[in-house]
């Protein structure tokens, strides 16, 4: 809206708002109408007045000048003499033809008279107020014909006609016929082009349109009788051509608004002469509307056809037949009943391949051909009728609706469809995603803003639906059956990996001082771009937390409500830790879930539904809490502290779940969720004086547990239960490990342990007896997998109890290594001569996701914003998750293994034959083999994550195994050849792995028994077959394996200071792993953006010094440049020689490519003479045959932006500092080869031209074949020109540059004598001169080189073998092109 000037306005301000006021198009509020002239005729004040009493005004000559609000015309101009007035055109004629004024028309007007109004005084009643009417009275009298009114206004209507005892218009209108000769209105106006007068029937009725109101009675009858007359008499007087030409005419001056305006009056006369003959005829039953039956009269249909009903469309077919007496049914209109009718026959000849999908109202697709009946109510929508079903956009439309059931409809719906496609249910059968399609169109916001609804079941409704779009089902029902496994408590957040473009570089950030800085950042970016990138930052970004609050608090709805908040808040946890701190601080929202829904005090609740959750405990909200805890020590401990949660745990876990006055399955998960809550604070070191308060509640669990798995078949929620509790006092257990291990002044700062050995000591006695009766039940696959995590948490509480047994200071040792030895003999050697065992070795391929990468693929409905683990359904049993899935006991077993062996070496032997299991065998030789890792998705992380503990824990033990000789060298490489794929691989949360690999397996000696074997005698003959020669005896290879083995622990040393991860997280997973419970940060690990370690880390020493070159002053010494390179080469020898599996993702491209690195280092280090035996043995095996057929320059590489980029630099260093170089000579060759792209020939010929007279390379030393750089011949015209002018300047000698002599040569000879038809005139032109050029040559050497070139040939001293004559063709070719030229003195040779 424009604003108005107000005081103090400079005049720029004026004529800006002028211009805006132009800008906008607005009417303006005021117009400026010029007054005529009072020199004109009609303002003479002598001119007397007219005699008659009514102000009557003449338009005889009246100004042709508009009325007030129309612009004035155009003054007159003279004739243009290039446009000269017709002589013979009357101007009278010529005006008014182009008038369109009112004056056109009406020449007369006159003012009407009120002297003979009527005025009504109101009749005097005797009481104080109008008696009061009621609506029964109403509905008894006719409906008002008038449109539509309210029952008060139409009440004072009827009481103004009693008084004034006027009948109403339709008791006035005449019933007789018409008066003959009387034209109609629709004479002038007719509705159709095409309408002629009814000239045959002469039957004019009286005038419509002046009917002389507002003048005297008889006056009035007698100036509209004098109109119609004179209208019928200048009718008559014209032909019907005439009269349609006129009509035409009136047509195109009057204003459209006034003709139809002039039509509905006509249309309204006629209306109110039916009615009034259709009340005179005598009544009769009312006819019924039938399907065939028009709903209005024959005359108004008419009227209204154009306006109400298509050409040719049916008459409506209702079900019902509607009465004007009915509500709201005075105004029949067709277009609104469309709908009451049958739907039209579903064409299924007419479905197409794509079609718009529908569902029902639970979120089925509903195929295109389905027919469904309509009181389904399915069919409740515009487009596509009749088929059943709403569409995405219908439904959208409708949760905008004023009907609040309509919105809560809708967003039903959708929540259904989204559940069923997380599901998986439209799988194939739709294209795209639905989920995309609603998160583009803002469904995401739309939940928000239905949040916000003042209708319960609206907000009920759009919790559902948010509810259904963020929490994945089957996500966590698997966390919580694995939290009870080897680090099952430990989890990926649920976060988008792909960040922001200012976040990237910020991997070693800790988590803390990232949310801190991020959050100014993140605050200024609206919500629907942070939720393009992830929708939980966008929906925090809009206060969902504190209206979460509010309607758990203030609205208090069902129970379903309830649980949906809740799962919502235990996602919203699940994401970060920067989410679950916004969680936790959320004014009221942690007080208002303990005090509602964890009461210590309650009313017993039945089995079966229940109205109300409030003040009722529910184990949604002790998860909650759960997974808020896991999120970092600090939550866990503000929530121990501020909200009471000791006494509530005291409450839940003291009393026996069927003595809890709550449902079964809801107390058994209950209890459940708050052993897992205790578990979580004491994997911190907290939580640990309620040990001694519940200390004979637990020991009365752990003694109904064999009683508990002695039924027929265990209970899901019991078994859990049981493992959580097991889970429970391992980690209590740990507690007083870590307390007795770490003096007091590593624990300063950290909060003391309350629990000793003594009061944990008693509880091995009582878990032994559950393992032993779960392992029983192992030949048994139905029982076992029932039995679910429990064995696993037995095997890993007693993990727990011996190594803090072992770290008791006070203790003799002699006691708990005898009763390792009895356990051994007793439980676990018995276990490894099961056949059962073997079962599960050899199930390991089958239910593993690195060797089967297809189980990780992520669904079709996966969103980058919006992560998932994608379990929906559940998992396989063959999987790593699933039922029968071998990985969790497994890796328990190994994880007590190692334990054992740590502290009792004696029993290395006897445990030692679990490593020769074949299935083990066999699951790492599908391991190392070449394949391609999984795609990295939230699930394959967290499945990955477990499958790398099993095998970490394989080689650990393997390594102890190993130290004592009890490991065969052949299961030893096998071994070596699992770690160094492991080490690749490990992901983020595993450092600690990652660095006791390389401490302990990667370079240990005994994994190298190719060293004792006579590998390094084989690598040497090796050579020799296949170079065909032998070299000098310091830098044959077998030499340089040899001294590398002996100088593995300096290698090692080398990779430690250079694979070298980020020092707090190292700590972090250092604390995890090693059980240090006072230094564990959180149980939430950092994000898996991919793998610690690149997979060319072999290459990294090498890579950092190449990186450091450009950096002087942070550079290493040039002792320190040696023996890095020096040890990098060593370590990447031994891996080409011995493991080459392990360079495998590597390719020989980018092998190429880190070898050129150490030239560019500086211009010394390729001198040394170890560099250079190293670096030639490299290269002798990135020429191999079969290495060279995979040797791709022009792909993209892993680490390099541009590879000719980096080989223009190269020739640049080797231009600058080779001095003739054969090693450096021999890679500057080596991408020169004719099946690499032309740029770097290009390079090396246009703009290091210069560098050819260094490559002085024999061509018996050159590692790949000659034909690799002659065959097929080139085809760049620029190259060969480049080629024949190096030749002819002598800027390409065979003695400076042997290799390249010989191929220029080649390449030159094999174009000039080219007769390919096909070529271009250009192409032809060139090699007519170039051979034109060759017969000119001054040097006869060149010359003949030139011309008599036959095939390359390594063994001579040119390289390339000579015709003794031209062969026939060539001479004749020869000889035609070169007539007439002077022979420069090789007559003899042709």
């Amino acid at each position: 809206m424009l604003s108005r000037p107000k005081p103090g306005e400079s005049e720029v301000d004026l004529l800006q708002f002028q211009s805006q006021f132009l800008a906008a198009g607005a009417t303006p509020a005021v117009q400026l109408v010029k007054k005529g002239s009072r020199r004109d005729g009609n303002a003479n004040p002598d001119q007397p007045l007219q005699q008659d009493h009514r102000d009557v005004v003449m338009l005889d000559n009246l100004s042709d000048l508009p009325p007030a609000l129309v612009p004035a015309p155009p003054k007159r101009a003279r004739p243009s003499p290039g446009h000269p007035l017709a002589e013979h055109e009357d101007p009278e004629e010529r005006l008014n033809r182009h008038d369109q004024h009112i004056t056109a028309v009406l020449t007369k007007i006159i003012e009407r008279d009120t002297s003979s109004a009527a005025v009504n005084l109101p009749v005097p009643s005797g009481v104080a107020f109008p008696p009061v009417f009621h609506r029964s009275q109403e509905r008894q009298r006719k409906p008002a014909t008038c449109g539509k009114r309210s029952i008060f206004a139409q009440e004072i209507a009827a009481r103004k006609v009693s008084e004034a005892r006027v009948p109403p218009v339709r008791e006035v209108v005449s019933t007789l016929d018409p008066p003959e000769r009387t034209v109609t209105c629709e004479s002038f106006f007719p509705r159709e082009p095409d309408y002629q007068v009814p000239w045959g029937s002469q039957s004019f009725q009286g005038p419509h349109l002046v009917t002389g109101k507002g003048l005297r009675g008889q006056e009035a009858e007698k100036e509209a009788q004098t109109i119609h007359e004179e209208n019928i008499a200048r009718l008559q007087a014209m032909t019907p051509e005439e009269i349609l030409q006129e009509q035409q005419r009136l047509l195109a001056h009057l204003d459209p608004s006034l003709v139809a305006f002039l039509r509905s009056r006509s249309r309204t006369h006629e209306q109110t002469e039916e009615k009034a003959t259709e009340e005179q005829r005598p009544r009769g039953p009312s006819p019924e509307v039938t399907g065939e039956e028009p709903l209005m009269t024959p005359s108004v249909s008419e009227s209204r056809q154009d306006d109400e009903l298509e050409p040719g469309a049916p008459a409506l077919a209702l079900p019902v037949t509607p009465h004007k007496e009915w509500l709201h049914m005075d105004t029949i209109e067709l277009e609104k009943l469309y709908w009451t009718q049958d739907l039209p026959p579903l064409q299924r000849q007419q479905m197409q391949e794509r079609m718009q999908a529908r569902f029902s109202l639970q979120g089925e697709l509903l195929a295109p051909d389905v027919d469904l009946p309509t009181h389904l109510g399915l069919h409740h929508h515009g487009e596509e009728a009749e088929r059943a079903g709403y569409s995405l956009q219908e439904l959208f439309h409708l949760t905008r609706s004023q009907v609040s059931q309509q919105r809560a409809l809708a967003l039903h719906v959708l929540a259904q469809v989204i559940g069923r496609a997380q599901a998986g249910e439209f799988r194939g059968q739709l294209v795209g995603s639905v989920l995309h399609l609603l998160l583009d169109a803002g469904f995401l916001f739309l939940l928000r803003f239905s949040l916000d609804d003042r209708v319960d079941g609206v907000i009920a409704a759009a919790v559902q639906a948010l509810r259904a779009l963020l929490v994945a089902p089957g996500d966590e029902e698997l966390l919580d059956s694995t939290f009870s496994w080897y680090h099952g408590a430990l989890v990926f957040p649920l976060m988008p990996s792909q960040e922001d473009k200012e976040d990237e570089d910020e991997d070693e950030e800790h988590p803390t001082e990232k949310t801190k800085r991020k959050s100014p950042e993140e605050g200024n970016r609206p919500p629907s771009d942070l939720a393009q990138y992830d929708v939980i930052k966008g929906l925090l970004a809009t206060n969902l937390l504190p209206r979460l609050r509010y309607i758990l608090e203030v609205t208090c709805p069902g129970p379903s409500v309830v649980l949906d908040i809740l799962a919502m808040l235990i996602r919203l946890a699940r994401h970060s830790l920067e989410s679950a701190t916004r969680v936790l601080e959320c004014p009221r929202l942690i007080e208002t879930i303990v005090r509602e829904f964890l009461p210590t005090s309650w009313s017993p609740i039945g089995v079966g539904p229940t109205s109300s959750l409030h003040k009722v405990p529910c184990a949604a909200a002790m998860k909650l809490l759960r997974v808020l805890a896991s999120a970092g020590r600090n939550i866990a401990a503000r929530l121990l502290s501020n909200f009471d949660l000791r006494s509530r745990l005291c409450r839940f876990i003291a009393e026996a779940p069927r003595e809890l006055a709550l449902p079964p399955e809801e107390a058994e998960t209950l209890n459940t969720e708050a052993f897992r809550l205790w578990a979580v604070a004491a994997s911190y070191g907290q939580g640990g004086d309620l040990y001694r308060e519940l200390y004979p509640v637990l020991i009365r669990a752990l003694q109904a547990v064999p009683k508990e798995l002695s039924t027929h078949l265990p209970q899901p929620l019991t078994m859990q239960r049981i493992a959580s509790l097991l889970t429970v006092l391992t980690q209590l257990t740990l507690t007083a490990s870590d307390t007795a291990s770490k003096p007091s002044g590593d624990s300063a700062g950290a909060t003391p342990s309350l629990i000793t050995w003594t009061q944990v000591s008693g509880l091995q006695p009582l878990v032994e007896p559950c393992l032993r009766q779960t392992l029983k039940l192992l030949p048994r696959p139905e029982m076992w997998s029932a039995l679910g995590p429990v064995p696993t948490a037995c095997l890993l509480f007693l993990d727990a109890y011996y190594q803090a047994w072992s770290q008791q200071p006070g203790l003799c040792p002699g006691d708990w290594l005898q009763d390792m030895e009895r356990l051994s003999e007793e439980l676990l050697l018995p276990l490894l001569s099961q056949p059962t065992l073997d079962s599960l070795w050899n199930s390991l391929g089958r239910c593993s996701p690195l060797c089967n990468p297809q189980s990780c693929a992520p669904s079709p409905e996966a969103l980058s914003s919006l992560v998932s683990l994608g379990c929906t359904g559940g998992c396989p049993p063959l999987s790593l998750a699933g039922s029968a899935s071998p990985f969790p006991v497994l890796t328990a077993l190994l994880s007590f293994f190692n334990t054992l062996v740590r502290i009792h070496k004696g029993l290395c032997g006897q445990l030692a034959t679990i490593l020769a299991a074949p299935g083990l065998q066999n699951y790492f030789l599908q391991c190392v083999a070449p394949m391609a890792v999984p795609q990295l998705t939230p699930f394959s992380a967290w499945a990955l994550r477990h499958e790398y503990h099993l095998q970490y824990l394989t080689l650990t033990l393997a390594q102890r195994m190993a130290t004592l000789q009890l490991v065969p060298a052949t299961n030893a490489a096998l071994h070596h050849s699992m770690a160094l794929a492991l080490l690749s691989r490990l992901l983020p949360g595993s450092e600690h792995l990652a660095h006791e690999l390389l401490l302990s397996c990667v370079f240990r000696l005994e994994f190298l028994p190719e060293r004792a074997s006579g590998g390094p005698e084989a690598a040497d003959f090796s050579d020799r077959l296949s170079l065909g020669s032998s070299r000098d005896s310091g830098c044959e290879r077998g030499a340089l394996l040899a001294q590398a083995c002996q100088d593995l622990p300096s290698i090692r040393s080398c990779y430690l200071t250079h694979c070298s991860l980020a020092q707090a997280s190292l700590l972090a997973s250092q604390a995890l792993y090693r059980r240090e419970l006072q230094r564990v940060p959180a149980l939430l690990l950092p994000l898996p953006k991919g793998p610690l370690l690149p997979t060319d880390w072999p290459f990294l020493p090498l890579i950092h010094l190449y990186h450091q070159s450009s950096d002087p002053p942070t550079g290493f010494p040039a002792a320190d440049t040696v023996g890095t390179a020096m040890r990098a080469l060593q370590w990447v020898l031994v891996l080409e020689s011995w493991r080459p599996q392990a360079l495998w993702a590597v390719p020989p491209a980018a092998r190429l490519a880190r070898l050129m690195c150490v030239f560019l280092v500086d211009s010394e280090l390729f001198r040394e003479t170890p560099v250079q035996h190293l670096v030639a043995a490299l290269l002798a095996r990135l020429c191999q045959p079969e290495v060279l057929l995979d040797l791709n320059l022009d792909c993209p590489l892993p680490g390099l932006t541009s590879f000719p980029d980096l080989y223009a630099n190269f020739l640049e260093h080797f231009e600058a500092v080779s001095f003739g170089d054969h090693l450096f000579g021999a890679l500057v060759l080596l991408p020169l080869q004719r099946r690499f792209s032309v740029t770097l020939r290009l390079a090396l010929f246009g703009e290091h031209v210069g560098a050819l007279r260094a490559l002085g390379l024999p061509l018996t030393q050159l590692p790949v074949s000659l034909e690799c750089y002659t065959r097929p011949p080139e085809d760049n015209l620029d190259l060969l020109q480049l080629y024949f002018r190096a030749l002819v300047t002598s800027a390409l000698r065979p003695h400076w540059c042997p290799v390249l002599y010989a191929v220029a040569v080649a390449h030159v000879n094999s174009f000039i004598f080219s007769q390919d038809p096909k070529s271009s005139d250009q192409v032809k032109a060139a090699r007519r001169t170039m051979l034109q050029k060759t017969w000119l040559l001054a040097d006869e050497g060149l010359q003949q080189h030139l011309l008599y070139y036959k095939l390359p040939n390594s063994s001579l001293p040119e390289g390339f073998e000579l015709y003794p004559q031209l062969p026939p063709l060539r001479q004749q070719y020869l000889q035609r092109l070169t007539s007439g030229m002077p022979q420069n003195g090789i007559r003899d040779l042709v």
